[in-house]
């Protein structure tokens, strides 16, 4: 190699190495401002999600009651207790069976709503804000209206019935109503943001499909189940799973409405929760029904997921 090129070579080697030092500390204040915006985020993340989880946990294992006796640590007592609580499984039970009879409609009566604004009834704007309106309201506002709605004596509910010769109703009192009647006040609640979904998805449905299949001598019904359908797939795969999660953690209106009765067959875990914990001060034991609710999140979420990778499959 001649002089002239090893000067080169070795000049740009030590280049190279002078030039590494300063990429190393731009980096390292490179990091430095990154960390500095994404604290803030994790100080939060931290303290109001991931602290109470852990000590929730370890509350669970504790005998900790709100008067603060008898907190020492008394292992999987709580959690024995828990699963011989013939409440905890009805309200266990209840919130599954709410989950069950809120889904299907809230899946349904969109897939009508988006169909039928899709299909271009006039006024869509008002029909598009008439049924997201609801969704907008706040649950004790909501819970509120359906509970006069519901009044047997002055409501509309019964008053419509009665114009067609039915007997009244007590609604929110009676235990074979009172469920179904929380169901109808959530449906109507919140029905609109899985219209919307709905909606958002049959507009990318391309038109050209529906096209191809009248010239084919398909009629709107044959459309819907051919193309409209099955092009849906995904977006009621995603309204499902966003649903029965929403149902499962019910607390707000049947708090409201009825209070878990009438004889605690509207009471939800979440209520039991909370009365565990604020009413009868266990904090420890309401730990233990948390968790074990919990699990059975994770499992049904688990079976969501591997249902729906499955059918993608």
């Amino acid at each position: 190699m001649s002089t002239a090129a090893l000067s080169v070579a070795t000049g740009t080697r030590a280049g190279s190495q002078q030039a590494r030092p300063g990429e190393r500390s731009a980096h390292a204040r490179n990091n430095r401002i990154g960390w500095a915006f994404v604290a803030p985020f994790v100080i939060v993340f931290v303290m109001f999600l991931i602290w109470p989880l852990v000590h929730g946990f370890y509350l669970s294992f504790t005998g900790e009651s709100i008067t603060g006796a008898n907190g020492e640590v008394i292992g999987f007592a709580n959690y024995a207790e828990a699963l011989q609580d013939p409440i905890m499984w009805r309200s266990l039970l209840n919130t599954l069976w709410f989950t069950v009879l809120s889904t299907i409609p809230l899946v349904v009566v969109a897939l009508v709503l988006a169909l039928l604004v899709h299909q271009g009834l006039p006024g869509q704007w008002l029909w598009r804000l008439s049924f997201f309106m609801p969704f907008l309201l706040a649950s004790t506002v909501a819970a509120q209206f359906w509970i006069w709605m519901y009044n047997p004596q002055l409501g509309l509910v019964n008053y419509l019935l009665g114009a067609v010769g039915v007997d009244p109703v007590a609604w929110l009192q009676d235990p074979t109503w009172a469920m179904f009647a929380v169901v109808v006040m959530t449906t109507w609640w919140t029905v609109g943001f899985n219209f919307l979904l709905y909606l958002t998805a049959l507009q990318n449905i391309p038109e050209q499909q529906y096209e191809a299949s009248a010239l084919d001598g398909a009629g709107r019904w044959r459309q819907l189940r051919s193309i409209t359908v099955p092009q849906l797939g995904p977006t009621t795969v995603l309204i499902v799973m966003l649903q029965v999660l929403a149902s499962l953690k019910v607390f707000d209106q049947i708090y409201i409405m009825t209070n878990g009765g009438p004889a605690g067959v509207t009471r939800p875990v979440v209520q039991y929760i909370f009365e565990t914990g604020f009413t009868g001060y266990r904090f420890g034991y309401a730990s233990a029904i948390a968790y074990i609710f919990f699990a059975l999140i994770v499992i049904i979420s688990i079976g969501q997921v591997r249902l729906t990778s499955r059918r993608s499959a």
